[in-house]
């Protein structure tokens, strides 16, 4: 399997912009083939311990089963959509891929 997290600092971090994002998101990029877990969601404002990156607003979680499934993902026009809606107002944007 592939975990796929995408991590998010907004231009505009309100709550309604982050709820905007989360919203696209689920409509976008949830129930592609081959996605074994998808969640979306703010920073949590009670975790804030030495360790804790705090520096984002939304946080994406995709696990596919495989590596091809990530790939067709990345291409698919839901996806891409879900880039060109929202890419306006993301200040920084990280992605961190992994097996596991």
């Amino acid at each position: 399997m592939l975990a796929h997290v995408v991590i998010f600092t907004l231009k505009d971090g309100s709550a309604a912009a982050c709820q905007e994002l989360i919203e696209s998101g689920k409509k976008y990029l949830s129930g592609h083939p081959g996605e074994v877990l998808f969640a979306i969601g703010t920073l949590n404002q009670e975790l804030n311990r030495p360790v804790n990156d705090r520096d984002f607003h939304v946080a994406l979680h995709v696990i596919f089963n495989s590596k091809a499934d990530h790939d067709a993902y990345q291409i698919d026009p839901r996806h891409l959509k879900f880039i060109a809606e929202n890419k306006p107002n993301w200040e920084k944007v990280r992605v961190f891929d992994s097996d596991c």
